[in-house]
Formats: structure tokens, C-alpha cells, sequence
């Protein structure tokens, strides 16, 4: 039955089995990998570049709607969210319990992904991608999910650190396919997503989830209370879960505030047209990979060898400090290199471990697409809050045209900082 491998009791009452913990091998995760990076590659290229443009496209000058777009899609899958995890978690099928949730998700990206390179309006822009967000971040929690049911914990570090680097280097390479295509707006959208669906599919068909119609079930009827129950946890009940939580969301409070606006950023500080900045922020990030590849790698699979875990999110947090304020102040290419550099850097150690200490204290791994729903809510919150109050930030002293991205990147800053600090010293249960 399930097991309670997190910080308090069992759950009470009726439960859902959870598939055996073994070892895996090597090659599963290599195509575990392989479908994070395709999810992240469908997922971040309109965040971080498509949608901007065909933004600047239907409304010049308007780059605050971006804000409005990105967060509202983001809010809407925040709400969903717990429904799928919970949903996925009863799902029993002759494909699995996840493997459904990553193919539906991989359709509903590639539709909406066609209606915003055709929509006629900002309003349908953000109509479309709600659709994408959903569909691009159910498929990606799958993932997520999978490694839950499947990864035990003398491999957790490493797990999460080649995931991590798939998301690291998925928007670098998805922004150079875009890039390749720019000449026309439809397959901006459409040939990245293609491409990351592709590599999505790749994961089940080469490692097939298997089927999940064996697994105990025996918990009762989805209810409306059951459903609002399962969007919260109790803090006491599991006080790591809760400060780890508390911690990861300011941390990406922090992150969002200094990415929202990536696009409009560099095309300020280096006085470029938006639709030319695809090349700067690709080269940048072709560096920035390298770090990040490093970062996560060093500090999942060194976590896993010293088994300390929290260590390495405090670095993760320094660094990305160090980054903000380089950012802040640059107006050059070089300056805007090592920021982005250290940026990278410090997500990539941050996210890798983080993940790990979030697999070590679930209240219960049987229910993990519940309560990684429920972790999703530190990271999607802020990146629905983030580009909602980046607009007002950014205006704050701003003369003429110029915005005080100054300011918006030294409150990231604070923030990631801040985050970091809470994981660090009151997480208790992991080292």
C-alpha cells in the first residue's frame, strides 16, 4: 500500500497504491530527459519569445499586454492543476497512469499553438495560449510525476539534475529553431512545438510506463470537497513540505520578476528592434547552457554523493544574486553575458536539487501527481503574480520610453535570495 516517505504520518484513510521503487537504468533516464526537454522546448519558447513577437506584432508598444497573457494562462492552469494531478493519479490504463495525461497534453499545445499564430487579436492570443499552457504543463507534471512513482532516492539528485539541464537548454535550442523560421510567424509557433512533441512521444514509446490497471484503488468517489481538500496540505501535519514550499515560492518570485520581460529587456539595453533580440537571447544562452549544464550536473550528482541537498539550494540562490545585480546594471553585451550566465548557473542548481528534496518529503508518494500539484503551486503562482506586478514595477522612475528594468531585476534579487534562505535553515528532515 502507499508508503509516507515525507515528515509526519500517514495520510488517514482509504489509499492509492504506489508502483515498487527500483533502481533505474541508465538509458531510462536518458529518455526521461529526452521528454522533459521536449515538454520544456513546446512550453518555453512562446514564454520567452513567440508570444512577445506576435505581441509587438498586433500592439507596437504595448509590451505591458504580455504580462497580462502569460499570467492569466498561467493562473488558469494554477486552478486546474490539482484536478489533473488527481486525476492522474486514479488513472488506470493499459498505457499508465501518467502516459495519457503527457499525450493529451502534447495535442491541446499544438492547437492552441496554431490559434495564436492566426489570431487576429491580442484577447485570442491569450484565449489560445490558456489552451497551451495547459496542455504544454500537464505534459510536462507527467514527467514529473513519473519520476516519483519510479526514481528511489540514491538517484534522485542525479535524476532531477539531467531534467533540469533538459530545461535549461530547451529554450536555447527551441529559440534557434524559431529564429531559423522567423521569416514567418506561423511556423515560429508551430515548428518548435512539433519539434518538442515529438521528442516528448519518444519517452513512452522507448520506455513504456506500463500498464496500471493492477494498482490498488481504493480511495472513493472525486468530490467536490475532495477536490478543494487536495489543493492545500497541512503545514503542521508536514512542516518540511510547508517551509521547502514557502521557500521555492519566493524563489521563483524572484526568478519570473527577472525573465518576464527577457525580450524587452535586452531590446532596451541594447537599443534593438524585439523581433531581432531572438538572436542575442539565443547566443547568450548557447553560453549560458554550459553553466547551467555544469551547475546541475555538479550539483545533483554531488548531492547525491555527499547527501546534502540543501547546501547546494543556498549556493543556487547566492549566484543567482550575484547574477540579478550584474543584469541590473549592464548595457552591454559582455555585462548582459556574465549575468545571464550566472542566472543560469543558479536556476540550474537551485531547480536540480530543490526537485530532489521535494521527492524526499512528499506526504505520500501513492498521491504524487496531487502533491506535485501542489509543489507546482510555489513555481506557478509566482509565475502568475510575477507578470502581473512586473508591469507596475518596471514604470516605477521610468522616464520617456525607458523602463526601470533597474529595479525589477534588484527585486528579483531580494527575492531569490530570501527563498533559498528559508530552504536552507528550516528544512529539517533533509541535510
Amino acid at each position: 500500500m502507499a508508503q509516507d516517505i515525507g515528515h509526519g504520518n500517514p495520510p488517514a484513510g482509504p489509499t492509492i497504491e504506489a508502483p515498487e521503487l527500483r533502481k533505474v537504468s541508465a538509458g531510462y533516464i536518458a529518455w526521461m530527459a529526452v521528454g522533459n526537454f521536449g515538454a520544456s522546448l513546446a512550453l518555453m519558447v512562446p514564454l520567452s519569445y513567440s508570444l512577445a513577437v506576435r505581441v509587438s506584432e498586433l500592439v507596437p508598444g504595448r509590451e505591458e499586454l504580455l504580462g497580462y497573457v502569460t499570467g492569466s494562462a498561467q493562473f488558469v492552469y494554477l486552478v486546474l492543476s490539482p484536478l489533473i494531478g488527481l486525476c492522474s493519479d486514479r488513472t488506470r490504463s493499459r498505457l499508465g497512469r501518467r502516459t495519457p495525461f503527457m499525450l493529451l497534453g502534447a495535442v491541446l499545445g499544438i492547437v492552441s499553438l496554431l490559434g495564436i499564430a492566426v489570431a487576429p487579436s491580442v484577447l485570442l492570443v491569450g484565449l489560445a495560449w490558456v489552451v497551451g499552457m495547459v496542455g504544454w504543463s500537464t505534459a510536462g507534471q507527467a514527467i514529473q510525476n513519473v519520476q516519483a512513482d519510479r526514481v528511489p532516492e540514491e538517484q534522485r539528485g542525479r535524476v532531477a539534475a539531467l531534467t533540469s539541464v533538459s530545461q535549461q537548454i530547451a529554450p536555447v535550442v527551441g529559440i534557434g529553431v524559431a529564429y531559423a523560421v522567423a521569416s514567418s510567424t506561423l511556423l515560429v509557433f508551430l515548428v518548435p512545438g512539433l519539434v518538442g512533441a515529438a521528442l516528448l512521444v519518444l519517452f513512452p514509446v522507448f520506455r513504456p510506463e506500463g500498464d496500471s490497471r493492477a494498482l490498488v484503488h481504493t480511495t472513493s468517489a472525486l468530490t467536490v470537497r475532495s477536490l478543494i481538500a487536495s489543493y492545500g496540505f497541512s503545514p503542521r501535519k508536514y512542516p518540511d513540505f510547508g517551509w521547502n514550499w514557502l521557500g521555492r515560492f519566493i524563489f521563483f518570485m524572484g526568478l519570473y520578476f527577472n525573465t518576464t520581460f527577457g525580450t524587452f529587456f535586452y531590446a532596451q539595453r541594447l537599443d534593438l528592434p524585439v523581433k531581432e533580440v531572438a538572436g542575442v537571447v539565443a547566443s547568450i544562452g548557447v553560453i549560458g547552457v554550459l553553466a547551467a549544464t555544469g551547475g546541475a550536473i555538479a550539483g545533483g550528482f554531488l548531492s547525491d554523493k555527499l547527501g546534502r541537498r540543501k547546501l547546494f539550494t543556498f549556493i543556487g540562490a547566492t549566484i543567482f544574486v550575484a547574477g540579478a545585480c550584474t543584469e541590473a546594471f549592464a548595457h552591454s553585451m559582455p555585462q548582459l553575458i556574465v549575468g545571464a550566465v550566472l542566472m543560469q548557473l543558479a536556476i540550474a542548481v537551485f531547480a536540480a536539487v530543490d526537485q530532489a528534496i521535494v521527492f524526499a518529503i512528499l506526504p505520500d508518494r501513492a498521491q504524487a501527481g496531487r502533491y506535485l500539484a501542489v509543489v507546482a503551486f510555489a513555481q506557478k503562482i509566482p509565475s502568475a503574480l510575477a507578470p502581473l506586478i512586473a508591469p507596475l514595477v518596471i514604470t516605477i522612475g521610468a522616464s520617456g520610453g525607458e523602463k526601470n528594468y533597474t529595479l525589477l531585476y534588484l527585486t528579483g534579487a531580494v527575492f531569490a535570495f530570501a527563498g533559498g534562505l528559508i530552504i536552507f535553515t528550516k528544512v529539517k528532515s533533509v541535510r
